[in-house]
């Protein structure tokens, strides 16, 4: 058969004539196979570009990926090795602050009040969020317990000043070194008016110019001269005790001078009526005369 040919005229605007190609069926088919060929592999190219483009990304991501997923266990496991030990540190702390009330003459507080707001321990779960949202909750009750913790401290270090404040201001020791030698009474015969009445304090005799120190703390409430009493020291400590020191050869403090335990307010000497050198001591509470014995402690005596 035959080959078929075709003609193909190309006519260009404007004036020039225009232009005609003859060609064969066969050289189109082959043309036709060449241009499919051609694009095929270009489209082919362009996929496989594509591809390998695809297959970088994903291996830069992938390890990212696997790195945060994997790191993220080792995280929340930290923080939850952290919380467990932050919980053992209060539990111990609670035990501590219990002991401490009952040193500071606090009622006990219920040991399982600070107990039953924690939560059971901390258990592994497969979900990284929901272990992330267990621990956030178990932090918040810590946070919870430590606050409570840190107010009752508050309260038992306000009860050990107020207590220590207390001590400090309590005669608790004898003003002089010597002998007793007249103790408290309600009825007791004057050894120079020879008359009964009541002995309102102690006597404790020393020799002359001994030290008399304030048995607590206080501030000087009276310095003077009184009948029968001779030289007199009053200290005002606080909580309605008062206390009076008579016969003084000598005073060394003023009047709302602040003394402390220990320091020296006067020297024992026989003004008044006295049979000789020794300290009147009287202790007032609330206005009325208690025994000073049953405030000095045994064996405090200061030299």
């Amino acid at each position: 058969m035959a080959d078929r040919r075709w003609t193909v005229m190309i006519v260009p605007h404007g004036s020039d004539s225009p232009r005609s190609y003859s060609v064969s069926e066969r050289a189109l088919r082959v043309g036709a196979y060449l241009g499919g060929t051609l694009a095929l592999i270009a489209l082919i190219g362009i996929g496989t570009a594509v591809a390998d483009a695809g297959r970088m990304i994903s291996a830069a991501i992938r390890p990212t990926e696997a790195n945060a997923m994997s790191s993220m266990p080792r995280d929340v496991s930290e923080v939850a090795r952290r919380v467990a030990s932050l919980r053992d540190t209060l539990d111990v702390i609670r035990k501590r602050e219990a002991q401490i009330r009952l040193l500071a003459g606090l009622p006990a507080t219920d040991s399982g009040g600070a107990a039953s707001t924690a939560t059971a321990p901390i258990v592994a779960a497969a979900d990284s969020a929901a272990r992330g949202e267990t621990i956030h909750a178990d932090v918040e009750t810590l946070i919870q317990r430590a606050d409570l913790l840190s107010a009752r401290f508050a309260a038992v270090t306000d009860s050990l000043e107020q207590n220590a404040q207390r001590f400090a201001a309590l005669p608790s020791i004898m003003p002089t070194a010597g002998w007793l030698t007249s103790q408290f009474s309600r009825n007791r015969a004057h050894p120079l008016l020879h008359i009964s009445r009541p002995h309102e304090g102690i006597d404790v005799s020393a020799p002359m110019g001994a030290p008399i120190v304030a048995p607590a703390s206080g501030t000087v409430k009276k310095v003077g001269r009184e009948a029968g009493y001779g030289n007199v020291v009053e200290i005002d400590h606080g909580n309605g005790i008062v206390t009076r020191y008579a016969h003084c050869s000598r005073i060394d403090v003023r009047q709302g001078q602040h003394v402390t335990r220990g320091q020296r307010i006067a020297a024992v000497g026989n003004t008044g009526l006295a049979t000789g050198p020794h300290l009147h001591y009287e202790i007032h509470v609330n206005g009325k005369v208690v025994d000073p014995l049953t405030y000095v402690m045994p064996d405090v005596i200061p030299d």
